[in-house]
């Protein structure tokens, strides 16, 4: 499995970014996928998630409202649109897929996750 996320870039607070993660060696209907975000020195933590069936989603507190995870199977393709940016969410974004019988369940847990794209950095300024 090879997960390529694209997308990050610099923005002012406010503004709003679309990442991506392409996908090949897992069809999205058999992958829970997730985005994760890391700061130097500081661990990695789920920000967002899909279900097999994408029809279950969850978010970090922090990006409830601001953040919507989807995907185009089709495409092979899994999108973090990121509205409202704060500097708080200043970070290397990695996309993480992980293959599951459950087309609902989504884990928040980076354990869970083998599979891991190479980061994107987003930079938000004040």
């Amino acid at each position: 499995v090879q997960l390529q996320a694209s997308g990050g870039g610099l923005v002012q607070a406010g503004g709003s970014l679309r990442l991506s993660c392409a996908v090949s060696g897992c069809a999205l209907s058999s992958c829970n996928m997730g985005w994760f975000r890391q700061l130097p020195g500081k661990e990695r933590e789920f920000v967002a998630g899909i279900s097999r069936a994408g029809s279950s989603t969850r978010y970090i507190d922090s990006a409830e409202g601001r953040f919507t995870i989807s995907k185009d199977n089709a495409k092979n393709l899994v999108l973090l649109q990121m509205n409202s940016l704060t500097p708080e969410d200043t970070a290397v974004y990695y996309c993480a897929a992980r293959r599951t019988f459950s087309s609902f369940q989504v884990s928040t847990t980076r354990e869970n996750y083998p599979y891991w794209g190479q980061g994107t950095l987003v930079t938000v300024s004040s």
